[in-house]
């Protein structure tokens, strides 16, 4: 089995920065792409940023220029930098990896770390 471990969430005040951290631990042969998901309250979880093995990445247009994703392959972790940080950012920030594992490709989820950008 796979785990991934979130953290680096907690409370800050408008403009300020956040670092997010997801290590990836288990049976790990290999691990395709890695982002970040959001869910804010009452509202869908959505794609935040991703990174594939080859380090090409994608942004949602809300978080461009603010926000960097990067991996460390050698210890199967995924970061977001976040800066800039809006009221909106504020959300449960989710971990998401393609992993191949004992029994071929699957996705796995991180267990979430609430952002919280207030004042």
């Amino acid at each position: 089995q796979v785990q991934l471990v979130e953290s680096g969430g907690g409370l800050v005040q408008p403009g300020g920065s956040l670092r997010l951290s997801c290590a990836a631990s288990g049976i790990i042969f290999s691990i395709n792409d890695m982002g970040w998901y959001r869910q804010a309250p009452g509202k869908h979880r959505e794609l935040v940023a991703r990174i594939v093995n080859g380090g090409m990445s994608n942004y949602a247009d809300s978080v461009k220029g603010r926000f960097t994703i990067s991996r460390d392959n050698a210890k199967h972790t995924v970061y977001l930098q976040m800066n800039n940080l809006k009221p909106e950012d504020t959300a449960v920030y989710y971990c998401n990896a393609g992993v191949l594992t004992h029994g071929g490709y699957r996705q796995f989820w991180g267990q979430g770390t609430l952002v919280t950008a207030s004042s």
